[in-house]
């Protein structure tokens, strides 16, 4: 790619990642509950999720299924549902009502990398903005003199460079939340807060559609 193609398009990548979805809601509060490590571990979920997506869309599988009512409407409540569910697992999680004068508790259980990392790929996953985005967006800064592969290969490594930098951030601010976390008020409180993000984020995923998507 020429250089200020690719500027260009490194610029509208991380403002398009740097959006509050629920990705990104997601590593902010593994980072508020559990530190900015385990925000960075689950967020490699994410990262495989839009790798593969963007494999499936420099495959040119992305255009059948950006242009399929079923595929979007299954992924989209599938995606919806998840999201939802997650909101109420958050609201309704426990926390550790230990006596805090005793030393430091942990007020939530880690659930484990794994599971962190799994919740993150199946709420990207579950995301047809994402596919759409790749399918629309990527097309763009293609040049038609040029090679194929390379130019989808540089912009692939570029979007995931920037998902990944901003993971990160938003699992950062999430670490400087949880220094204000001194009791299990407090945290039933991020949960709640984290709960109702998400409910509100699967049902405007549910009332989406492809016209709005691609806007």
């Amino acid at each position: 790619m020429q250089l200020d193609t690719w500027l260009l398009f490194a610029g509208a990548a991380i403002a398009l990642a740097m959006a509050p979805g629920p990705n990104n809601l997601l590593a902010m509060f593994n980072g508020a509950r559990y530190g900015v490590s385990s925000a960075a571990v689950g967020g490699i979920g994410r990262i495989v999720a839009f790798a593969l997506m963007i494999v499936v869309t420099a495959a040119g599988l992305g255009v059948v299924l950006a242009a399929s009512e079923t595929a979007f409407l299954v992924i989209k409540w599938g995606g919806a549902v998840y999201l939802v569910w997650l909101g109420l697992k958050s609201w309704f999680a426990k926390v550790n009502d230990s006596d805090e004068t005793t030393g430091p508790v942990e007020l939530m259980v880690n659930p484990g990398p794994f599971n962190l990392a799994k919740t993150e790929f199946l709420t990207a996953i579950g995301n047809p903005k994402a596919i759409l985005i790749f399918t629309a967006f990527f097309p763009q800064f293609l040049d038609p003199a040029v090679a194929y592969g390379p130019q989808f290969t540089v912009m692939g490594v570029t979007f995931i460079a920037m998902e990944t930098s901003v993971l990160l951030a938003y699992g950062l601010l999430g670490g400087q939340v949880k220094g204000l976390i001194k009791s299990a008020r407090h945290m039933r409180m991020l949960n709640r807060v984290s709960g109702t993000l998400l409910v509100g984020a699967g049902v405007l995923l549910a009332l989406t559609d492809r016209s709005r998507t691609t806007a």
